[in-house]
C-alpha cells in the first residue's frame, strides 16, 4: 500500500471498526467459554470461526482500497442482479434454518444471501440516485428508486426472514437526505403511531381523537396563515380513518402468530415471561443485573447460565450489560454513534453524489441495525432478528458490513485524490 493511500485513508473510522470486532470477538467467546479445552483460533467454536472471518475480510481490505472507486459505481447494477439471483436461487437450493430458508450450504460453511444484498442494493441506489440526482421528486425516478429497493426485501420476507428485510427501509432515510419531501417522513410517522395506538385503543374512540386533532391542528395552521385550503385536511383525516379501521385486518391476517405475540408483550397487552416474552425478560434481567460496571469479563451468571437464547447472535447485548455493566454498554453506544457520525460527516465532503449516497446507504444500514438491536434487548421493539453488526456472532453479516466499511474507505480516500 503506498504512502498516498496511508495518508489519505480514514484511520479514525477504521480504528473504531477494530475496536468494534475485538469487542465482539471478546463477548462471543464469553458467551460460548466453557471450562473444557477452548481456543480463539478453533474454526468449531463461534468466537474461532468469527476470528477466522474476520481475518478474511481484513485481508481483502488493501484489495478494496487499490480498485478504482469507478468500478463500484460502473458495475453495481451487475451486482445488484446477481443478489437478486442468489435471493431467487435460495427457493431452489436454500437450507432451513431456524425456520428461515435463508442460507446456502456450502462445504460446511453458511452463507446468507440476503446479507450481501444490502451491499448491492446500496451500490445501485447509490449509482440510480447518482444519475437522476434532484429528480428525485419526480413520480417516475422515485419509483425506480422504491423497485430497487422493494424487489430484495419481498424475496427476503417470503423466505420468510422479516428482520433482514426490515434494514432495507434505512434507504428511506438516504432519500430524505437527497432531495424527498419532509411530508413524507410526517406521514411515515404519523402512519407508525395511527398503528400503534389502533392496537392499543378502539378504533372508534382513536377516530373521534384524530378528528379534535386535525380540528385544534387546522384551526391554528388557519389562524397564522388565513389562505389555507381546508381539502388536504379533510382527505388526511379520511386516510387516516380509513387505516385505523384497517389496522387489525393488518395485524390478524398479515402478520404471523409470533410478531402479533412480540407487538403484544411489547405494548403491554400481554403478560408473558415464560413463552413469547421469555427472551425479552431474561435479556433485562441479564443487563440490570450488571449494574454500573459489571460483573467482569466471564462472571456472567446469566451469560454462563444460558438463561438468555441466542446471547452470541441477536442478544450479544445482554452479555454486554451484564459483564461490562452501565458504562461498558455506554461505551459501545458511543463507539457506534461515533462512527455513524463520522461516516455521514465525511459524506458530506464528497462533490459527487455516488460516494456520498453510498456512505449514507451505509450509515443508514448501520443505524437501522444498532437501533434495533440495542432496542430489542431492552424491550423497546419487538423482536425481529437483527444482529448487531461487528459484534454478533454471524459470518455473512460481518462480511457484508466489513465489505461495506472498506468500500467506504475507497470511495472516502478518493474523494482527495
Amino acid at each position: 500500500m503506498n504512502n498516498s493511500i496511508l495518508y489519505r485513508l480514514d484511520w479514525v473510522s477504521l480504528l473504531i471498526y477494530l475496536l468494534l470486532i475485538g469487542f465482539g470477538l471478546t463477548n462471543i467467546y464469553s458467551t460460548s467459554f466453557s471450562e473444557a479445552s477452548f481456543s480463539l483460533f478453533n474454526w468449531s467454536y463461534p468466537a474461532g470461526k468469527q476470528f477466522w472471518i474476520f481475518c478474511f475480510s481484513l485481508s481483502l481490505l488493501p484489495v478494496i482500497l487499490y480498485i478504482n472507486s469507478n468500478f463500484f459505481e460502473h458495475l453495481s447494477y451487475v451486482f445488484y442482479i446477481l443478489s437478486i439471483l442468489s435471493l431467487l436461487g435460495l427457493f431452489l437450493f436454500g437450507q432451513k434454518i431456524s425456520g428461515a430458508t435463508s442460507w446456502y450450504i456450502i462445504g460446511g460453511v453458511s452463507l446468507q444471501p440476503a446479507e450481501l444484498a444490502k451491499i448491492c442494493t446500496a451500490l445501485y441506489v447509490a449509482t440510480s440516485l447518482s444519475s437522476i440526482q434532484m429528480d428525485i421528486k419526480k413520480g417516475a425516478s422515485l419509483a425506480r428508486i422504491i423497485f430497487i429497493v422493494v424487489l430484495p426485501m419481498i424475496l427476503i420476507i417470503l423466505q420468510p426472514d422479516a428482520g433482514s428485510a426490515l434494514v432495507f427501509t434505512a434507504i428511506f432515510f438516504v432519500l430524505l437526505r437527497e432531495g424527498l419531501d419532509l411530508r413524507t417522513l410526517y406521514i411515515s410517522l404519523g402512519l407508525i403511531l395511527i398503528f400503534i395506538f389502533s392496537l392499543l385503543f378502539d378504533p372508534i374512540r382513536l377516530s373521534i381523537a384524530l378528528l379534535v386533532l386535525f380540528f385544534l391542528v387546522y384551526r391554528i395552521i388557519l389562524f397564522s396563515f388565513p389562505k389555507t385550503k381546508k381539502t388536504p385536511f379533510v382527505l388526511t383525516l379520511g386516510l387516516a380513518v380509513i387505516f385505523s379501521f384497517s389496522v387489525d385486518f393488518i395485524f390478524n391476517s398479515v402478520f404471523e402468530q409470533r410478531h402479533r405475540d412480540r407487538f403484544n408483550v411489547i405494548l403491554g397487552l400481554e403478560t408473558d415471561t415464560r413463552g413469547i416474552g421469555y427472551n425479552i425478560n431474561q435479556s433485562k434481567i441479564a443487563i440490570g443485573s450488571g449494574g454500573i460496571l459489571g460483573k467482569g469479563f466471564l462472571n456472567g451468571t446469566q451469560t454462563k447460565g444460558g438463561f438468555v437464547p441466542e446471547q452470541h447472535t441477536d442478544y450479544i447485548f445482554t452479555t454486554i450489560g451484564e459483564e461490562w455493566g452501565f458504562l461498558g454498554s455506554c461505551g459501545l453506544i458511543l463507539l457506534f454513534t461515533c462512527l455513524i457520525l463520522r461516516i455521514l460527516y465525511r459524506a458530506e465532503k464528497h462533490t459527487q453524489p455516488f460516494p456520498r449516497i453510498f456512505s449514507y446507504c451505509f450509515a443508514s444500514m448501520l443505524f437501522v441495525h444498532f437501533f434495533i438491536n440495542i432496542g430489542m434487548t431492552l424491550g423497546l421493539v419487538p423482536t425481529v432478528g437483527i444482529p448487531l453488526p461487528y459484534i454478533s456472532y454471524g459470518g455473512s453479516n460481518l462480511l457484508a458490513f466489513s465489505f461495506m466499511l472498506f468500500i467506504y474507505l475507497n470511495l472516502d480516500f478518493n474523494r482527495l485524490s
